[in-house]
């Protein structure tokens, strides 16, 4: 399937490029500034609508859509390779156009949707999980696909879907690894938590020692200090007796 987009048409104006004022005054115009190039034609600097390149990039196919860039009197397919938004408010801020020449193999990177409920999740209770959400393929700028569809409709429990299982028209070359893993089923993760009495346990404070004891060995302590005044006290009384 070939790309498209619902802007086919886009105009553009020259800019003076170089320094941070002149692309504020793009902006302040209701333009964004824009670098086209490609092609082996020299880079230009131009404005272009904000609003159109949100719409090609928010479309189907995206960043991936050919469009026709309409600059002083002349027209040429292209499409954005990169862009950059304002962190805070999300404004588009720029955006880079290269040329396309149709007749030659292009490499791109096109999303992969999965399609349909998987038995091992419905039936036996896994967790699907997305592991590859690309794939870099090859083809003709007309035959770019928007995304690419991998069909889980028969995957159980343990099993894979790996790049070699997706389908594509013959127009179209996988440069990922085949054997690159997309989406499997697997077993959910069980939390083992302790159980109430092992976690009052576990968090429990050694007990202190009994009073009863503590006042027991005072006492002890006080008897055995008491004897032995009273066993000076005779010693010195014997002695005054004997003098």
């Amino acid at each position: 399937m070939a790309t498209a987009t619902a802007d086919k048409n886009v105009e553009a104006k020259p800019r003076k490029s170089g320094t941070k004022n002149d692309a504020r005054r793009v902006r302040r115009n209701g333009m964004i500034p824009a670098v086209v190039y490609g092609a082996g034609q020299n880079s230009q600097a131009i404005a272009v609508d904000p609003k159109q390149m949100r719409r090609i990039l928010n479309s189907e196919s995206g960043h991936n859509s050919i469009f026709d860039l309409n600059l002083d009197g002349q027209s040429a397919k292209v499409m954005i390779v990169d862009w950059q938004y304002e962190p805070i408010k999300g404004a588009l801020l720029h955006v880079d156009l290269k040329r396309i020449a149709m007749d030659k193999m292009l490499r791109v990177s096109v999303p992969i949707m999965l399609r349909g409920e998987a038995p091992g999740v419905k039936v036996q209770g896994g967790i699907l999980e997305q592991l590859l959400r690309e794939v870099e393929i090859e083809c003709l700028p007309g035959d770019i696909p928007g995304h690419i569809d991998a069909d889980v409709s028969n995957l159980m429990f343990g099993q894979v879907i790996r790049i070699s299982d997706l389908p594509h028209a013959q127009q179209l070359k996988f440069i990922t690894d085949e054997n690159q893993p997309v989406a499997h089923v697997v077993a959910v993760k069980e939390v083992v938590e302790p159980a109430p009495a092992e976690a009052a346990v576990e968090g429990a404070v050694a007990p202190a020692e009994p009073e009863i004891i503590k006042k027991g060995k005072q006492e002890t302590e006080g008897e055995a200090e008491g004897g032995e005044k009273q066993e000076k006290a005779e010693k010195a009384e014997k002695s005054e007796k004997k003098k």
